[in-house]
């Protein structure tokens, strides 16, 4: 017999956090489900951690492959998957007892192709929930499904861009439930992310949501969201992360002109251009980065001249940006190298604060990424911030 849900699980090196993960979706209210574990080439001991839950829970579906990165696992997950909706869970996070019986519920009592539930940031000495200023349940149908959610992933427009934090806060794929028929309708898959560096899960949804006619966004929390790390958020510098970024848009772009979708869709990912200097810029400054402050500022003028930032920012609205964010993204527009490197500073002096030091979402070991597949590295950085940037600390 089928299960209701199938639930995906990428993992790599995962043994520290394994447990809480299974044993939250195993004690979950709604039990009608699978969980589809693929080790992918793991050299810690989650295989055996695998192996013994499985032993005790015929739900636990094991695969254990060869090391192929995240995205690769996670198609691994759906080709396997057997029940009518499916979710995501990395490995490193859990889930509140009751997620799934709400979500599935939500789902068939508002016949919706996805639902999403909110999450909480857990930062190991503290955990903050991500606020989303909209009723306990929203429901979108139609063309409210393109204009509210898919659009989004692609970027922000108007009023929204004064929110810079919650420039991929809908583009996780855990925290969603989503109908298997409608994934495997939309051909859906996940991009390497040797590719594309980062936001493999917003293509993934851009492609899913394309074809979803519903979308039930319920406001609560159900989903924890492992962000500590004992790294040093000041320590990363991914030499690629610039090249990846411009592959990931060209893969929008790309999206956008195969689809034939609306001008907006073109401004919202320029707006997505503008925003990462600010992920791209924060790479750039990172302590491991062994370069003298001027050649740095120069690297900041070459990522802000480049033909791509220059044309975003000719059609950035600023009067939609807040004073702080205004005065960043007015040097970016107007490539004052030297201004963007201080902000920076001062822009990252506070991101450590705010995380007491603990990891930003570039999660190198989590999700089962391999070590060299970055997490949120750089457009997850800003997701520290407060919208009005410097001038309030909270995160």
């Amino acid at each position: 017999m089928k299960p209701e849900i199938s639930v995906i699980m990428p993992i790599y090196n995962m043994e520290a956090y394994l447990p809480r993960c299974l044993d939250s979706l195993l004690s979950q209210s709604f039990g009608d489900l699978e969980i589809i574990a693929v080790n992918d080439g793991s050299t810690d001991g989650s295989l055996p951690i695998l192996e013994q839950y499985a032993g005790r829970d015929d739900r636990i579906v094991l695969i254990n492959r060869s090391n192929g990165g995240v995205s690769s696992a996670r198609n691994e997950g759906i080709r396997h998957a057997a029940g009518r909706y499916i979710a995501f869970v990395d490995p490193d996070d859990w889930a509140d007892r009751e997620m799934l019986m709400a979500m599935r519920q939500t789902a068939e009592d508002e016949d919706a192709d996805i639902v999403m539930c909110t999450y909480v940031r857990e930062f190991g000495t503290h955990a903050k929930e991500k606020i989303f200023r909209l009723p306990d349940v929203k429901v979108y149908r139609g063309e409210e499904v393109q204009e509210h959610i898919t659009r989004r992933l692609f970027g922000p427009l108007r009023e929204e861009l004064a929110q810079p934090d919650y420039l991929d806060a809908w583009g996780p794929v855990w925290g969603k439930l989503y109908r298997a028929d409608l994934i495997h309708r939309a051909a859906a898959s996940f991009i390497d992310l040797e590719i594309i560096g980062t936001n493999e899960d917003s293509l993934f949804n851009i492609q899913v949501c394309h074809y979803a006619s519903s979308f039930v966004f319920l406001n609560r929390p159900f989903y924890h969201y492992w962000k500590s790390n004992t790294s040093s958020i000041t320590s990363r510098y991914n030499p690629l992360l610039e090249s990846k970024f411009s592959k990931l848009y060209g893969y929008m772009n790309s999206f956008i002109a195969e689809h034939e979708l609306p001008a907006e869709y073109t401004q919202a990912l320029r707006n997505r251009v503008c925003i990462n200097i600010l992920g791209l810029g924060l790479n750039i400054i990172s302590e491991d980065y062994k370069a003298s402050p001027f050649a740095k500022i120069k690297d900041i003028h070459l990522l802000v001249s480049k033909w791509e930032v220059v044309s975003a920012f000719a059609g950035f609205e600023l009067r939609y940006c807040t004073k702080a964010w205004r005065i960043f993204f007015l040097l970016g527009k107007w490539r004052v190298a030297t201004g963007i490197y201080l902000m920076l500073k001062v822009i990252n002096q506070l991101r450590i604060k705010n995380t007491r030091g603990v990891d930003n979402g570039t999660r190198s070991n989590s999700s089962g990424r391999h070590h060299d597949e970055s997490g949120r590295t750089g457009d997850y950085a800003h997701e520290l911030l407060p919208s009005d940037g410097p001038r309030q600390n909270s995160v």
